[in-house]
């Protein structure tokens, strides 16, 4: 017999806006499924591996909140479910992702009741705060669903989890649900909703910031020489790029920004500088240091840029957060402003823009603080483009490879990011100010364990879209469960960089010294994806030169009835070698 409160519980997710759940197949977890599956608000996705399956719905939200973003409508969220036991830690990597991403996921897991657990009954161990610190909360429903109040008591923590999940700071939360046997309806055992179920509502503000405050912080802005703005990872906003895009007009103030901040339609966007950040002038670094730095986002992946400005200080470093506690990245917080980035800058641009319109033209006047940030660009940008080694045995590289797919991208398109050296060569090139592209990568940890699935999830999400992922090897072989399902979009184009190891460790001065490098760090394999592609209908190409490369790119984001999957296959050494070969070039890059 199938439970009134447990079938509520979909009730209540449709309410609320949880409009689709991720399900993991087994027999505790049936009361949750059949109220998921049946009811006719709620689209279901069944996905056998729990692991992949969580960072598949990571990937379904994450796009969610874009898309709501792109039309200015409110989202619809994402749920996850699964049966009891080792089942709910295969969650784990994706929550942890979630959590330091800022992505809002509801995780439902069943569970066994309480006086089973260390009974030595199948599949029952500890689940409450399973999660520990990696999710913003963690709720136990009554294993009693029969009381009045066990009733009100489940509709309330249920309503409670949902409104903390869908308030800033996004995050994921986690409601474990003791059931008890039987867990199946009979044949003719009819499934109905109660309509009249508890929902309890959030109703947002705007948080402004007091006028003495807001008058004290333009004071400290007309006395900063040299102003810096640095965008972390973000969504792509359009109204945040268009006040940033006039603060710039007026004000000459550098903006920063990695790929994965979604800023590259903003025409003087410093985008190349984890090139001229690695130069060794230290004087060049020192015309560079901000007086007043501003940020708002979240990571970067440019660790140039993190070491510049810590070991560059401001004098004074904002962050705009509208919640939560901001992280102090470069050891230079003095200013959490608790508002939306929207409106920071936006109301910024206005004040002060009523202060000088007497004093300056419509364009606002040059500074050489700019100018060395914009000369720079300018000089990274020429480097990464027109890098060539002069050996010829050399020119079939990832770094040269990386570029020229970050030019063929299709416009308005997705493309996603593994991490490694993945996400760090896009980041060398980024994208052209004109490309209507959306950039996504696992930057909330930074593991490579859930790329591919996370891709998926936006793809199954974005039909009319051609969604892109650029991976490496590891990342993909670590992930390919997330292909394991019977939902592979055809719009989804994976670029496969296979070097047969984990490269970065060739890269990195440490591992790289060791006698251990190949085995034990790099890891060397002998795997390719043909047959992955053939175990699941992947359309297959591969390339191991230039010339295949040309080929194979001239109709691979076409749209077509199946996804496919682009193999590049490169040598490891040459790779290396290559990217030494920049950084020496960076290296001598001056003012």
């Amino acid at each position: 017999m199938l439970l009134q409160p447990i079938l509520n519980i979909a009730e209540i997710c449709a309410r609320q806006g949880l409009r689709r759940v991720v399900l993991s197949p087994g027999s505790r977890v049936a009361h949750l499924a059949i109220a998921m599956v049946r009811h006719p608000q709620i689209e279901t996705f069944t996905i056998t591996d729990e692991r992949s399956a969580a960072f598949v719905a990571l990937g379904m939200a994450n796009q969610l909140i874009q898309t709501a973003i792109l039309h200015a409508e409110s989202p619809t969220w994402v749920a996850l479910a699964c049966t009891s036991g080792t089942a709910v830690y295969n969650y784990a990597p994706a929550v942890a992702e979630a959590f330091y991403q800022q992505i809002p996921l509801l995780i439902l897991t069943a569970d066994r009741p309480p006086e089973w657990i260390d009974q030595q009954d199948g599949q029952a161990i500890h689940q409450r705060d399973i999660f520990g610190k990696h999710c913003k909360a963690s709720f136990e429903l009554p294993a009693d669903y029969t009381h009045p109040d066990a009733v009100w008591h489940i509709q309330r923590l249920v309503n409670e989890a949902i409104n903390l999940m869908k308030t800033a700071p996004y995050g994921p939360v986690h409601i474990n649900v003791p059931i008890r046997e039987p867990f199946y309806p009979e044949p003719t055992e009819e499934v109905s909703y109660d309509k009249k179920v508890k929902i309890i509502q959030i109703i947002d503000n705007q948080a402004i910031i007091p006028k003495p405050i807001w008058n004290e912080l333009l004071a400290d802005w007309e006395d900063a020489d040299q102003k810096l703005i640095v965008l972390g990872q973000d969504y792509a906003q359009p109204e945040l790029l268009k006040a940033l895009q006039m603060l710039y007009q007026d004000f000459r103030v550098p903006i920063v920004g990695d790929v994965i901040a979604n800023a590259h339609t903003l025409p003087e966007l410093i985008r190349f500088h984890d090139i001229f950040l690695m130069s060794s002038d230290p004087a060049m670094k020192q015309k560079l240091q901000p007086d007043l730095l501003i940020t708002c986002g979240k990571s970067l992946i440019s660790k140039n840029l993190k070491i510049f400005l810590r070991n560059h200080k401001p004098r004074q470093h904002w962050h705009i957060q509208a919640a939560g506690t901001p992280a102090d990245t470069f050891q230079t917080l003095t200013h959490h402003i608790r508002t939306e980035p929207t409106y920071f800058f936006g109301q910024l641009y206005a004040d002060l823009d009523f202060q000088t319109m007497l004093e300056r033209d419509e364009e606002g006047e040059e500074n050489d603080y700019n100018q060395r940030w914009q000369s720079l660009n300018q000089k990274g940008a020429k480097l990464i483009y027109q890098f060539k080694p002069d050996d010829k045995s050399l020119i079939f590289n990832e770094l040269h490879i990386v570029g020229e797919l970050m030019q063929a991208l299709p416009n308005d398109s997705i493309l996603h990011l593994a991490n490694s050296m993945s996400v760090r060569y896009a980041n060398f090139f980024g994208l052209h100010q004109v490309t209507n592209i959306q950039v996504f990568a696992n930057r909330g940890t930074s593991g490579i364990d859930g790329s591919t699935a996370t891709a998926v999830g936006a793809a199954m999400l974005e039909s009319d879209k051609i969604v892109s992922l650029l991976t490496g090897d590891l990342a993909f072989f670590y992930d390919r469960n997330g292909l394991w399902h019977n939902y592979l979009p055809a719009n989804l184009r994976i670029i496969l960089l296979n070097n047969q190891s984990g490269n970065i460790f060739r890269m990195i001065e440490g591992p790289s010294r060791q006698p251990e490098l190949a085995e034990y760090f790099e890891t060397y394999h002998s795997l390719n994806a043909q047959n992955t592609a053939q175990d699941f209908n992947l359309q297959y190409h591969i390339a191991e030169n230039l010339a295949e490369l040309s080929v194979c790119l001239r109709d691979f984001f076409a749209p077509a009835t199946q996804a496919k999957i682009l193999e590049i296959k490169t040598d490891k050494k040459v790779n290396a070698e290559v990217f030494n070969l920049l950084k020496t070039e960076a290296k001598k890059i001056s003012e």
